[in-house]
């Protein structure tokens, strides 16, 4: 089997409901890049990376897109089940973009198990079960509209919910805590993202002042240093999420002792091969983790819930796809959707999802 065209499609992906808000940037409209690989066995595999945004972190989407250019004419006569080789063919044609890699990767791991005829999950050591817990993520908001959204998501199942903070006044910040903490119920587990915008200062008073309220305190500040230094003046578990950017990141972080847990985004550090490492750095230092990606529609959704399905549900602390603000399934009958609370592993070979290529138009790139 050899890799004898690869398509890379643009995907527009509207935010439903207008704008989603982070500390440091908001979004209206995300584009997404697929990649398809053909076969010269007309096995065909698919993958995608969707940056949210061009300041959330170092990715942007014409910078992937670049990235594919100079990688994709050299992957041409490869054999993509050969995994190993595939990178180090990435890798020699360009240093660096892992997240633009990523997509190349999550599409040779749908071949693989398309060719043998298993799940993803199953070439991954096998599902802990048939469904997977995701997560909900609210958006920065007024106090009263946060808590508002908390109680309408707990109502449709969710367990656990994640406040974004961060980018105003930290007392502000600390009243949402407050507010969303009052309503809610047994059981629901919180955390607190303020994607890097606050100072040791402010990570630190935010913690005094909401110590007796449970949550996870989530890439507060912006650097290792700053974390370093405010580790131990902390009431709440510290993640790590941005900072976490490969295997090499993570193994530190854990060995350290850093951090509490983490909040794996798959695109970022590399692909499933990559996120499989990690999975099991994670496992080692027993170190509770998600599996999600910073936006994008079934394929990513599909290999998040993949890899995901394979942790320890001890140590998971969900899935975060980005299903809730997506308008449409790139795969009507089989793109993950979330009911109470939790995503349906896909049945089907490799990722389970066969997006309908003819609703992204032309490719903008193709290699052959």
């Amino acid at each position: 089997m050899r890799i004898s065209t690869i398509n890379i499609y643009n995907v527009d992906l509207p935010v439903v409901g207008g704008t989603y808000r982070m500390s440091l940037s908001a979004v209206s409209l995300l584009k997404s890049t697929v990649v398809e690989v053909i076969t010269d066995s007309a096995t065909v595999g698919y993958g995608e990376t969707c940056p949210v945004g061009p300041t959330y972190a170092p990715e942007h989407v014409l910078g992937a897109r670049a990235a594919l250019a100079e990688i994709g004419p050299h992957l041409i006569g490869l054999d993509p089940r050969n995994l190993g080789l595939l990178h180090d063919a990435m890798d020699r044609a360009l240093n660096g973009s892992r997240y633009a890699k990523a997509a190349v990767d999550i599409a040779a791991w749908d071949i693989c198990g398309k060719s043998y005829g298993r799940r993803v999950c199953d070439l991954l050591g096998g599902a802990t079960g048939e469904t997977v817990p995701t997560y909900y993520s609210i958006s920065v908001k007024e106090p009263e509209e946060a808590a508002r959204e908390a109680k309408e998501r707990q109502a449709e199942g969710f367990k656990r919910l994640q406040l974004k903070i961060g980018g105003r006044d930290v007392e502000e910040d600390i009243e949402t805590i407050r507010r969303v903490a009052e309503v809610r119920e047994p059981g629901t587990k919180l955390a607190a993202d303020a994607n890097r915008a606050l100072t040791s200062r402010d990570a630190i008073a935010l913690s005094e002042q909401c110590r007796d309220i449970p949550f996870v305190l989530e890439q507060p500040c912006g650097s290792l240093a700053e974390l370093a230094g405010l580790r131990h003046r902390l009431h709440h578990p510290l993640y790590l999420d941005e900072l976490g950017t490969d295997v090499n990141a993570v193994m530190h972080a854990v060995s350290s002792g850093l951090v509490d847990g983490f909040g794996h985004k798959l695109t970022r550090v590399g692909g499933i091969s990559a996120m499989r490492t990690i999975r099991d750095i994670c496992a080692a230092g027993s170190m509770p983790h998600t599996c999600d990606d910073s936006w994008g529609g079934d394929i990513i959704a599909a290999a998040c819930v993949h890899v995901g399905a394979t942790v320890a549900p001890s140590r998971f602390d969900g899935a975060w796809i980005a299903a809730p603000y997506i308008q449409e399934h790139y795969d009507e009958e089989n793109g993950p959707r979330i009911e109470n609370g939790r995503i349906k592993v896909p049945t089907g070979d490799g990722l389970g999802v066969v997006p309908d290529v003819a609703r992204f138009g032309a490719p903008i790139l193709s290699f052959s």
